[in-house]
């Protein structure tokens, strides 16, 4: 289906609904909406919420923190997209003229994974660390199947929280950890496919669907390959691997306990900088609320570069008013087959 209205077609009017504490505020609030704001990030870091509304007569009242807000969005005369629930952080009022900004972030990040814990996994599939961490906090564990079953012979959680240990590891095996509708997520990174290991969808994007675009190449062959050290006990001596090639590598900083950590931190490291090379930023005409992180995409009628590479949606705005519904969204390359 077409971004655009066809000739002669109305152009379509944003539409939103918007509850609080299970009340529904929308359409209540239309006159007062001067701006909505979501921001959907991958991985461990919450989404957010941000409404500012009109307060000229003194009518709203302030929510408390904590507070719940379900939003759904999309076009009238069409079924909204339902983009989840979020928790009152912040709440300010100024003037004049007045206005009310309310600051929510998602949810099931709003607590963070919180409590440090020190724990040794010792002879433990990456599975079973995503599962045990998702029943700490009543959450189903959802592991991309290529992860699932990677052996760890050590690794220690050492006065961390969860949300940290699992930044640590998402890093290491290059993949994502982020809590979505109840589920922890544990999935590759840069592929475009779900922790079953289902492919999303792509996308085509055409020069006429974008308001404004930017796009940015970075020389990825500054390095060659990375290398990363790992000790060995039987030597009594530190050791190598590399992944890519020897020429100009980027050298890890951490002495590994085994050869397979340094090798996974080094191939994550290596496809981490091969995605690293290009980045394309894109605000759309008319907003794409459906989109979401991690969605492939293909863009036609930029320049040949940008146009034969493969991207992938790292980060999304949309930005809501009475008159308009907008979508940003933000690029890099898609990891490539013989990136593995």
């Amino acid at each position: 289906m077409s971004l655009f209205s066809e000739p002669g077609r109305p152009a379509r009017t944003p539409d939103y609904r918007l509850t609080l504490a299970g009340q529904r505020i929308s359409p209540q609030l239309g006159a007062r909406l001067q701006r909505l704001r979501l921001t959907d990030r991958r991985g461990l870091e919450a989404d957010q919420l941000d409404l500012t509304l009109e307060d000229h007569d003194g009518r709203l009242a302030l929510p408390p923190r904590g507070a719940e807000l379900h939003l759904a969005m999309g076009w009238k005369g069409e079924p909204l997209v339902d983009r989840g629930t979020y928790i009152v952080d912040e709440v300010e009022h100024s003037g004049a003229p007045d206005v009310l900004t309310i600051r929510a972030r998602s949810a099931d990040m709003r607590q963070g994974l919180p409590g440090k814990r020190t724990q040794s996994w010792d002879d433990i599939a990456l599975g079973d660390i995503i599962a045990t961490i998702a029943e700490r906090h009543d959450l189903e564990p959802k592991t991309g199947q290529h992860l699932q079953g990677i052996y760890l012979e050590h690794i220690d959680q050492t006065e961390e929280s969860d949300l940290h240990f699992l930044t640590r590891l998402a890093e290491r095996y290059d993949a994502i950890a982020t809590v979505k509708a109840g589920r922890l997520l544990f999935i590759p990174e840069g592929t475009g496919t779900t922790a079953g290991g289902t492919e999303i969808p792509p996308i085509r994007l055409t020069r006429q669907a974008g308001d404004r675009h930017r796009y940015s190449v970075t020389d990825r062959d500054a390095y060659t390959g990375v290398v990363a050290e790992w000790h060995d006990p039987d030597a009594a001596e530190p050791r190598e691997v590399i992944a890519g090639s020897a020429g100009e590598p980027k050298r890890l900083r951490p002495t590994y306990a085994t050869e397979a950590d340094a090798l996974a931190a080094a191939e994550s490291e290596w496809q981490r900088l091969q995605r690293g090379g290009a980045a394309f930023t894109l605000d759309l005409a008319e907003g794409r609320p459906e989109l979401n992180p991690e969605t492939p995409v293909t863009l036609a009628g930029w320049k040949r570069e940008i146009d034969a590479t493969a991207w992938l949606i790292t980060e999304i705005g949309h930005e809501l008013s009475d008159s308009a519904l907008t979508s940003s969204l933000q690029m890099e390359l898609a990891s490539r087959p013989d990136a593995d």
